[in-house]
């Protein structure tokens, strides 16, 4: 499974950029892999960004699935899980320790004046809860998706490739990792 991430990043200046970090792991407890890219902060295009980027890493042919946790990336970039799992072949799972609150998205785009990207907003997957998380996934089922999450948690309620990787970001961005993903 691979995980990805950003980190912290500045918002409000032109040009910034946010780090992401994908974390390929086998099970919980066996890093594989680890990649690093940058997306600018609210960029637009971040599943196509996305897709070639994880195309082009070395360990893509081992790849069984990817997650998130959420669909924003970098500020306001809107990943779309469907078509990612769709270019990829593999599933996209997202996950929340709460269930997704899109009205408060929906205000942020409006007030960054992102207002046209609150339509996918419309075509996202539901949610749904998948034990101490919620959980959306595209290209597979939601037998699959709890299975895929069995399969790869220690002792966080998160995927531990989504956990490492949140920990590598924040450090790249901040000198540390802390805290929960």
């Amino acid at each position: 499974m691979l995980g990805i991430d950003d980190g912290p990043f500045e918002k409000y200046r032109p040009g910034a950029e946010a780090p992401l970090v994908g974390v390929m792991m086998e099970g919980p407890d066996l890093v594989e892999a680890v990649a690093l890219t940058r997306f600018p902060v609210d960029g637009d295009g971040v599943t196509d960004f996305l897709g070639a980027w994880i195309e082009s890493l070395r360990f893509r042919p081992a790849l069984q699935a990817v997650v998130f946790g959420g669909i924003t990336l970098a500020g306001l970039a809107l990943l779309d899980p469907e078509a990612l799992a769709a270019r990829l072949g593999v599933p996209v799972l997202v996950v929340n320790r709460k269930p997704p609150a899109n009205a408060g998205l929906r205000e942020a785009l409006h007030a960054a004046g992102l207002e046209a990207r609150a339509a996918a907003l419309e075509r996202t997957l539901t949610a749904f809860p998948l034990g101490d998380l919620h959980a959306s996934i595209a290209g597979a089922s939601r037998e699959q998706a709890a299975l895929l999450l069995e399969r790869t948690r220690g002792k966080s309620a998160l995927p531990e490739a989504l956990r490492v990787a949140h920990l590598i970001a924040r450090a790249i961005a901040t000198g540390e990792s802390r805290g929960r993903a």
